[in-house]
């Protein structure tokens, strides 16, 4: 039943992991900025390299999950897979933006330095632009989704990231009079993505046929859990320790990010949920859709924002305060979806 089942104890406690990465980053910065600041110059391109260890480390775990072979039933049921390309690419970013803008440039004109409202709202797009590729099989299985179709709609959406995220970032960003620097995107991506992808596929295939799926899934994969874990508290605290001026200065800046980030995940969610129930889409389909809408691949928009902002940028910011609200944002939609099961 799936009232009975449960979320892992890390992802359950997500939030509280964040907030003492908050507090240790903080402190760590103020005692040993020196060092901090050491670390801040070992960039390549524009990017930083423990960072972007520490980031792949994150995203070659998930990548692993991504199976490129169960694309060849696409288009079987491709009602549910039009409803998430709709959703995650067409509609989306764009709201999230108009929910950034809204916020940042205008409420907030009072709170926020007008001349830093830009990186905010640069923070809130890479969030929107990027959706999941990893939680949704949390909440998939919590809502008793489809597991087999979750993974073609999470497979989907990974190539689609290829070729969709750069341009879509790059307009978005020149709409709201950000410039960037095109070149460091794209090597984000490539270092991010492209290279994690078929790094993963590779792992995938080769462990797969030599030890068959039951050993990858059950044995393989948990291996590398704790060393995501590590890496995503690693970067997080290393985040902080730069962004902790910031955050004492203005300590209420973590309410008012979270409030337009919240109320773009709510809305996705009920367009992505009643279209899917419009289109007389089956429960274990619907709610992986809306799922997927909801929730955010943060790990690539926070390597994104570090590349092209820095870490001591208040896109930085709005990308780890996106991890932040995540889980106890998208538990609560878990509940409403089952709840509404049908």
């Amino acid at each position: 039943m799936s009232s009975k089942k449960q979320i892992g104890f890390f992802e359950k406690y997500l939030s509280l992991w964040v907030a003492l990465c908050i507090g240790g980053g903080i402190i760590i910065g103020h005692f040993w900025g020196d060092t901090v600041q050491l670390l801040s110059g070992l960039e390549v391109a524009g990017v930083n390299i423990l960072v972007a260890i520490l980031v792949w480390l994150m995203i070659y775990p998930m990548m692993l999950q991504v199976d490129f072979t169960s694309l060849k039933g696409v288009g079987k049921k491709p009602k549910g897979i039009i409803l998430t390309l709709v959703i995650n690419w067409l509609i989306k970013p764009f709201t999230m933006a108009f929910f950034a803008w809204v916020f940042f440039d205008k409420l907030y004109a009072a709170y926020i330095d007008p001349s830093l409202a830009g990186e905010y709202i640069a923070g809130a797009i890479l969030l929107g632009a990027a959706p999941c590729t990893a939680m949704v099989f949390v909440w998939s299985y919590l809502t008793d989704g489809d597991p087999n179709y979750t993974l073609v709609q999470v497979s989907v959406n990974d190539l689609i990231i290829l070729v969709a995220f750069v341009p879509i970032v790059g307009f978005l960003l020149g709409v709201t009079n950000i410039s960037i620097p095109y070149d460091t995107l794209v090597f984000s991506v490539i270092i991010f993505v492209v290279v994690p992808l078929l790094a993963g596929t590779i792992t995938n295939r080769v462990l797969i046929k030599k030890y068959g799926t039951e050993w990858f899934t059950q044995t393989f994969l948990p291996k590398f859990k704790p060393v995501s874990i590590f890496a995503l508290l690693a970067t997080l605290v290393l985040l902080f320790a730069f962004q902790g001026h910031n955050i004492t200065q203005n300590p209420l800046i973590i309410v008012l990010i979270a409030i337009p980030l919240i109320i773009q995940t709510y809305f996705i969610f009920f367009i992505a949920w009643f279209a899917g129930r419009k289109l007389k889409l089956p429960h274990a389909i619907c709610s992986p859709s809306a799922m997927i809408g909801a929730s955010n691949f943060f790990e690539l928009a926070v390597a994104v924002a570090i590349a092209l902002f820095g870490l001591q940028s208040p896109a930085a910011l709005v990308t780890v305060v996106g991890v932040l609200v995540e889980v106890p944002v998208m538990l609560s939609l878990v509940a409403l979806a089952n709840k509404w099961k049908y």
